[in-house]
């Protein structure tokens, strides 16, 4: 197994679909990023990260992110 810092390709991929989901959802609501930073509780370049699959989002990050977001978590994570 690769070191903690470097995932292996196939996570890789799926966190930068995750991040993907989240910036579409979040864009077809017409909000910012600082908005729902803001109203997901986490600091605005948190969210740049998850969005652009540079970081691992914590659980309770995306169930705060879906909620601001109003859909379910599985459509994040889809």
């Amino acid at each position: 197994m690769p070191p903690e810092d470097q995932p292996e390709e196939w996570v890789l991929t799926r966190r930068r679909e995750i991040g993907d989901n989240i910036r579409s959802i979040r864009r077809s609501r017409r909000l910012s990023q600082e908005a729902v930073a803001l109203a997901a509780g986490i600091e605005r370049p948190t969210l740049v990260r998850i969005e652009g699959a540079l970081a691992s989002a914590r659980i309770d990050t995306l169930i705060r992110i879906a909620r601001v977001l109003d859909v379910p978590l599985a459509e994040l994570v889809r």
